[in-house]
C-alpha cells in the first residue's frame, strides 16, 4: 500500500516487501535506497529537476524528481524530494488497482473515479474529459488527481511539497 501524506510525502511502508517514507526534501540517494527495496530503479529526465528516477510496482509506475529549480523566479527552489507522481498502467485502468494508494483512509486507485470524487466530497461533472486535472483538492495541498479514460478509476495521483 501507498500512502500520500500531504505535506510529508510518500509512505511506502506497508507494502509486503519492506519500504520506507519517501519524505519531501530528502536527497536523490535517500529517495532511490527507499524505493530501491520495493522495485528497480531507474534513472530518468524531467526538465527544471536536477534528478529523476522511476520505479514499476505491481501495475504502477512511481516517478520521483527533486532538486527542482524555479529558472524564472516565479515561484521558489526545492532541495530535494520535491514530487512523487503515481500512475497507472493503461492496460489496468478498467478495474480496481491491485495495489491501494491510499489518501485520507480512501483508497483512490480502488474505485471509479467518480465514486472517489464524491467520497472526498468533489465535485467533477466533466470527468468525461480525457486527461482530466480534477479541481478542488483544497483540504489536500499539493495533491493532483488525473483521469485517463472517461468512466474509468483516477488514472494518476501527484504528490507535491
Amino acid at each position: 500500500m501507498f500512502e500520500l501524506l500531504p505535506g510529508v510525502g510518500l509512505v511506502l511502508s506497508r507494502l509486503p516487501r519492506h519500504g520506507d517514507v519517501l519524505r519531501f526534501g530528502a536527497s536523490e540517494r535517500d529517495a532511490q535506497w527507499a524505493v530501491a527495496a520495493l522495485a528497480d530503479v531507474r534513472e530518468t529526465w524531467v526538465c527544471g529537476a536536477g534528478w529523476a528516477f522511476t520505479a514499476r510496482y505491481d501495475g504502477l509506475e512511481l516517478l520521483a524528481y527533486g532538486d527542482a529549480r524555479d529558472r524564472e523566479g516565479l515561484g521558489r527552489d526545492r532541495p530535494g524530494l520535491a514530487s512523487v507522481v503515481l500512475a497507472r498502467c493503461r492496460e489496468s485502468l478498467a478495474g480496481p488497482s491491485a495495489v491501494p494508494v491510499v489518501l485520507d483512509g480512501i483508497d483512490l486507485f480502488g474505485y471509479p473515479a467518480a465514486e472517489v470524487l464524491d467520497v472526498l466530497g468533489l465535485d467533477a461533472p466533466s470527468l468525461g474529459v480525457p486527461g482530466l486535472a480534477v479541481p478542488g483538492l483544497d483540504g489536500y495541498p499539493g495533491v493532483g488527481l488525473s483521469v485517463a479514460l472517461p468512466g474509468s478509476y483516477l488514472s494518476e495521483v501527484r504528490i507535491s511539497a
